[in-house]
């Protein structure tokens, strides 16, 4: 799926950000119509989750993802954002704990988010224009 333009989202955690594109989805519409979202960042091998305020259900889910997918994770209602390997993954691929939306993808440099991976931190989820 292309990424809609304008639908774009700024990720924050500790002063760093990243700008993220938004799928054409229902649930990456969902989540454009539930920001802003503060959370608490939870960290699983090189991913990124944190619950929000939505509820769907699986939509062309994925069990294997690209570095800088942002997935939308149905059983633990989360926004997950991955940059790496998962303790669950084989070799190098990427693998949530089950499968994923792909709601969108992140621009730019990906290695900020190692540095956005801290436990519990809060994270910042809003529109961008």
């Amino acid at each position: 799926m292309n990424p809609v333009e304008g639908k774009r989202i700024k990720i924050r955690v500790s002063g760093l950000e990243v700008i993220a594109h938004l799928n054409q989805s229902r649930t990456a519409q969902l989540i454009w119509e539930s920001l802003p979202i503060r959370s608490q960042i939870n960290v699983w091998g090189e991913e990124i989750y944190f619950p929000i305020p939505v509820k769907g259900g699986e939509e062309e889910s994925q069990e294997v993802v690209g570095k800088g997918d942002v997935g939308y994770w149905p059983p633990g209602e989360a926004l997950c954002i991955f940059f790496g390997p998962t303790p669950i993954s084989k070799g190098e691929e990427i693998r949530p704990a089950s499968p994923v939306n792909i709601v969108g993808r992140v621009e730019g440099d990906l290695p900020v988010l190692k540095g956005m991976a801290l436990e519990g931190a809060e994270i910042i989820v809003e529109r961008v224009g």
